[in-house]
């Protein structure tokens, strides 16, 4: 019931957060159109890695020792302070690079030169960023379900108002400030939030650095950083490819059903990532992680399968209100999209053994070795079948990984 319990929470949350981002999406659609929203993807996935650095990639790894710590364990005040230390080094150290090399950076993912500031007020925001991330991370080990949901409810309804004013206002340019910016402010709002919170208070954030704690992060570091590299370059790489051998408006295609397709299966992700990395990290017994495994396969797929379903079948009407009609190519792009969607569901269920269980060889092999076959995939698939080749890759490049956990996680379940 657990499950349920964080699912029902987490998916008012989630639901403000899809409708917000349905709401934007439409807005950028309408004002920057198919070349513009791929050019805002190069920016999300650079930003994914970006932040991921500056945080020293270690947000899971405070979330699975806060959980398994408890709040009432001594080692907490290490945990966190350790933790703030690094994430405000190697945000020092993300902000020079952005600042230093903004405009070789925007030549590169934005294809010009002249979105170079983006990228120095990035570096003068990332930090914000970062101390959003561990703040939040500390809570979902907390596993405080009700103030998660309140402080991501607040975050969406207020990224909706900010980002639609930029986009409305300065079109592109608005849509990339946006996604630069749109913590700076949130970051007082958790503050706020958490000013008289029992546990996350500034006494738990003053111990020195702790050596025993960062060599535990450290792991958790290593595979974050391997996703957060893998995941957003393998996209840019397929993106670029789609661009310069395909066009930028099939890439701007390509990006709407990612989009589509990460929006919807954020009802389900979010309950999992806040309820599955604290739960597997606290079970240690066969029987019981089999059962709970079990549990969300029962309870996840079902669920995924219906909204597939209905997205597939109602997918010209979801076309025309997400996007515009300047989208209708990418009707052909559902089929295997929604099958790829369905799989990599099946695959993340297993795979978060590898996080809460801290197998970084596998899980660092894993990462590379899929995110080089999908590109691989993809590149093969999109000169043989057009711009449809990206799901084809999509779909088999998942089943192959969902094989792939069975087999590595099973010591663990079976």
């Amino acid at each position: 019931m657990a499950l349920v319990k964080t699912a029902l929470v987490s998916g008012l949350a989630t639901f403000i957060k899809v409708i917000s981002a349905f709401v934007i999406n439409k807005i950028v659609s309408v004002y920057v159109g198919p070349s513009g929203l791929a050019l805002i993807g190069q920016l999300q996935n650079f930003s994914q890695l970006a932040t991921t650095i500056a945080d020293g990639a270690i947000s899971n790894g405070v979330t699975k020792y806060t959980a398994e710590y408890g709040e009432e364990d001594r080692r907490l005040p290490l945990l966190f302070s350790t933790a703030i230390k690094i994430s405000f080094a190697c945000s020092a150290l993300a902000s020079f690079g952005l600042i230093i090399f903004s405009s070789q950076l925007s030549e590169y993912f934005l294809k010009t030169e002249r979105y170079s500031y983006i990228f120095i007020v990035f570096g003068f925001t990332i930090v914000l960023f970062v101390m959003n991330n561990i703040l939040i991370s500390i809570v979902n080990g907390l596993k405080e379900i009700s103030l998660w949901a309140k402080i991501n409810i607040t975050q969406s309804v207020y990224g909706l108002i900010f980002t639609s004013l930029l986009v409305i206002f300065f079109g592109l340019d608005g849509a990339l400030l946006a996604l630069v910016t749109n913590q700076s402010v949130i970051f007082f709002i958790i503050i706020w939030f958490l000013w008289n919170h029992k546990i996350i208070k500034f006494s738990k954030f003053k111990e020195l650095f702790n050596r025993a704690e960062a060599k535990k992060l450290a792991a958790f570091s290593l595979m974050a950083f391997t996703t957060a590299a893998t995941l957003p370059v393998s996209q840019l790489i397929v993106r670029n490819h789609i661009g310069s051998n395909l066009s930028w408006t099939d890439a701007g295609y390509w990006q709407a059903i990612m989009y589509i397709s990460t929006m919807y299966l954020l009802v389900v992700t979010s309950a999992l990532g806040v309820y599955y990395l604290p739960r597997l990290s606290e079970i240690n017994d066969k029987s019981e992680l089999r059962k709970e495994l079990m549990y969300g396969y029962a309870l996840v797929l079902p669920v995924v399968f219906i909204m597939g379903l209905a997205i597939f079948l109602l997918k010209d009407q979801i076309i025309i209100i997400v996007f515009t009609k300047d989208f209708v190519a990418i009707r052909e792009l559902f089929l295997w999209q929604l099958i790829g969607d369905f799989i990599k569901l099946a695959a993340w269920l297993i795979s978060y053994l590898m996080i809460a269980k801290a197998m970084t060889k596998a899980y660092v092999t894993t990462e590379i070795l899929f995110s080089v076959n999908y590109v691989v995939l993809s590149v093969i698939f999109v000169d043989s079948f057009g711009l449809v080749g990206v799901t084809y890759a999509f779909s088999l490049n998942y089943f192959m990984y969902f094989l792939t956990m069975v087999v590595i996680t099973r010591k663990y379940w079976i």
